[in-house]
C-alpha cells in the first residue's frame, strides 16, 4: 500500500486509526480483537466547526489499535471497518469470499480475515474478490490479492477497469449481465444488476442464508447522504435503487461507507429524506424568481444561473436540514449540495425547468 507523500506507511495507519477513533462509537456487534469502547451517552460534537452534532446512534463500534472493527453479521458472514469505509466476506471451508477492498481498509483487510479464520477455523486464503463497483475508493486494494484470485463484476465493471488500467483495480476475470450466483464452500451469495445508479456498473450483493445485502453508495445508515446524492452518475437510476434495495428480505445492510452497519428503519429514512428533498426543490423551482439574478449579473450567463441555481438550492434545503438536524448525521454538511444535484436533475432527467421552461 503506497504511503501518503511526505509521510511513512506507519505515519499513515496512525493518522487514519486516530481519524477514525474520532468517529467511532459503541455497537452491540460480535468482534475480534476490537478495543474497549468508551461511552457514548450524547451526541459528538464538532466545537471547531461549527457543525450540528453527530447523534451518538450514527456512530459504529469502537476500532482496534490497527485501527479496524471485524465483526460478524451472522454465522460465518462478517464485516470490516475503518468507520470510513466497509467490506464483508464470507468464510467457508474453501476459502475466503471477500466483497470489495477499499485502501483505507488495505491490509487490515488480510488482518481482520486472519484473526477471524483462525477463531472459527476455516481457511484464510482469498478465493474469490467481489467488485461492487468501479470506483478505486472501494476497490483500490485489490492489488493485495494474488492473480489467481477470482474476480467478479458485472460486464460494465470490466469496460470501466480496463478503461482506467489502473493496477491496483485488476479487471473482473468472471463477470455477468443480470443475475449471478456466486456458491463457494456451502456458502451462497446472490450478485444482480438492477440498471445504473451511483455508476454504471453498481451491483446488489445479498446473502440469502444471512438475511445481508451489501449496495454500496445508495443508502448512507444513520447518515445524510454523502455530496450530490452520493455523487451518483444516474439520479433518477440512484433514487429508484434505493426502493430496489428495500425489496430485498434483508435485515442487515452493509452500506460501504461510516461506521455501521444499516437496519430497515435506516433505509425508510432516507428515502424519506430523499422524498422530502425532491419536494422540497420542486417548491423552491416554482417559488424564486431569478429576475434580480439577470439584473445583477447581465451579460455573464454563468454567473445568472449561478446566482440562480444556488439561490434555488439554499431555499431547498432549509426545511430539510432543520427537519433533519439530530435525525441523520452531518444533514447541514451536505444537504446544499443534495438539493443542488437533485434541482440539475429534475431540470435535465424530468424536465423541470421552472422559469427556464418554453419561451412564449
Amino acid at each position: 500500500m503506497t504511503a501518503l507523500p511526505g509521510h511513512s506507511a506507519g505515519s499513515r495507519r496512525a493518522f487514519l486509526a486516530g481519524a477514525a477513533a474520532a468517529v467511532a462509537a459503541p455497537a452491540a456487534f460480535a468482534v475480534l480483537g476490537a478495543a474497549s469502547p468508551a461511552s457514548a451517552s450524547t451526541a459528538v460534537g464538532c466545537p471547531s466547526t461549527g457543525y450540528a452534532p453527530v447523534p451518538p446512534g450514527s456512530l459504529g463500534p469502537a476500532l482496534n489499535a490497527n485501527g479496524y472493527f471485524a465483526g460478524q453479521i451472522n454465522g460465518n458472514l462478517y464485516w470490516v471497518t475503518d468507520s470510513f469505509y466497509q467490506a464483508m466476506f464470507l468464510t467457508t471451508r474453501d476459502g475466503v469470499v471477500l466483497i470489495d477492498a477499499p485502501p483505507t481498509i488495505g491490509r487490515n483487510l488480510l488482518r481482520a480475515i486472519d484473526a477471524i479464520t483462525s477463531a472459527n477455523g476455516m481457511p484464510s486464503t482469498v478465493t474469490h474478490l467481489v467488485y461492487s463497483h468501479s470506483h478505486a475508493d472501494h476497490i483500490g486494494a485489490s492489488s493485495l490479492f494474488d492473480s489467481d484470485v477470482v474476480r467478479i463484476g458485472h460486464v460494465e465493471n470490466l469496460r470501466l477497469l480496463l478503461r482506467d488500467d489502473d493496477p491496483n483495480r485488476p479487471p473482473p476475470t468472471v463477470t455477468f449481465e443480470d443475475r449471478y450466483v456466486l456458491e463457494v464452500g456451502g456458502e451462497v451469495l446472490e450478485l444482480a444488476y438492477h440498471g445504473p445508479n451511483q455508476t454504471p456498473d453498481n451491483i446488489f450483493v445479498y446473502a440469502p442464508a444471512h438475511q445481508t445485502l451489501m449496495v454500496v453508495d445508495i443508502l448512507f445508515p444513520g447518515w445524510a447522504p454523502f455530496k450530490s446524492l452520493g455523487i451518483a452518475q444516474d439520479i433518477p437510476g440512484w433514487i429508484g435503487a434505493q426502493d430496489v434495495a428495500m425489496g430485498y428480505p434483508w435485515t442487515t445492510l452493509v452500506g460501504g461507507h461510516l461506521g455501521r452497519l444499516g437496519t430497515r428503519a435506516d433505509g425508510l429514512t432516507q428515502i424519506q429524506y430523499i422524498a422530502d428533498l425532491q419536494a422540497s426543490t420542486r417548491a423552491a423551482i416554482a417559488s424564486v424568481d431569478p429576475t434580480p439574478y439577470f439584473q445583477q449579473y447581465a451579460p455573464n450567463a454563468w454567473a445568472i444561473f449561478k446566482a440562480y441555481l444556488d439561490a434555488v438550492s439554499t431555499q431547498a434545503a432549509a426545511p430539510v436540514i432543520a427537519k433533519y438536524t439530530g435525525v441523520l448525521a452531518a444533514a447541514d454538511v451536505y444537504t446544499f449540495l443534495n438539493a443542488a444535484a437533485m434541482l440539475d436533475s429534475l431540470r435535465v432527467d424530468t424536465g423541470d425547468l421552472g422559469p427556464f421552461g418554453d419561451h412564449p
